[in-house]
């Protein structure tokens, strides 16, 4: 075990039916690093992001956030956490405004406090200028973001991200890279499920590579390529994608 582990996934196994999504996945994550999960359609990252999150249990194993189980006290685990599924979760007809104030709600924020953290999350995902429209005349990219920035309210210790910048255009993919970059900055731990190869090589501390539910390799992307004698991680994939 990781001496420095903030988040613990101990012997994870989930099934749906006969399907085997995760097979005894352990993974060490490290306090304030960005740490990617990588992997072909099917390997488990959706299954493992959504345990992370607290949204499913783990049909054997556990995980630990900083010594406390997500299975025993998910609510308590849960108030640490910011998640952003890969679905849009936004109403369309309501501005942007009126979205991250439901969602300001939902986390117990009043007052003063509640707008103040709105306006800040619109401003650090660049919708500012766009708080009062409708999110139906939103693009995809700025969906996306707002989507994000709903996720932040609470100011999480933890990020839990699955496709993130998912058919979004370049500024969007470029102001959710640079928020990433800052919120690690400030001691954020941030959890990101990605098909992008270039996104997870320039922001990931480490990276965990999953395949068929079972877990391949963790580590730096550096060591990875070393250990298995493959030139990039593209290529990689690419191997993973034939098996």
């Amino acid at each position: 075990m990781d001496t420095n582990s903030f988040i613990s996934v101990r012997d994870v196994t989930k099934k749906y039916r006969s399907r085997i999504a995760l097979d005894r996945v352990s993974i060490e994550v490290r306090r304030g690093e960005v740490f990617g999960l990588i992997g072909p359609n099917g390997a488990g990252k959706s299954t493992f992001i959504s345990m992370l999150a607290t949204i499913n249990k783990p049909d054997s194993g556990d995980i630990l956030v900083d010594g406390e189980s997500i299975v025993k006290t998910p609510g308590r685990i849960r108030e640490r956490i910011g998640y952003v599924p890969q679905e849009i979760a936004l109403y369309p007809m309501l501005s942007a405004y009126d979205n991250l104030d439901l969602w300001a709600g939902v986390y117990g924020l009043k007052g003063q406090q509640k707008k103040q953290r709105i306006r800040a999350v619109l401003d650090y995902l660049r919708l500012g200028d766009r708080s009062r429209d409708r999110v139906a005349t939103f693009s995809g990219g700025m969906k996306r973001r707002l989507n994000i920035a709903a996720s932040l309210l609470h100011k999480p210790e933890i990020l839990i991200m699955d496709e993130p910048t998912a058919g979004v255009d370049i500024l969007s993919r470029t102001t959710i890279s640079e928020m990433i970059r800052s919120l690690k900055n400030r001691g954020c731990t941030i959890i990101i499920a990605s098909h992008y190869i270039d996104e997870l090589e320039s922001l990931c501390d480490r990276v965990a590579i999953l395949n068929k539910g079972v877990l391949l390799h963790t580590g730096t992307l550096k060591g990875i390529l070393s250990k298995t004698g493959t030139e990039s991680l593209e290529a990689l994939m690419l191997n993973l994608e034939e098996m």
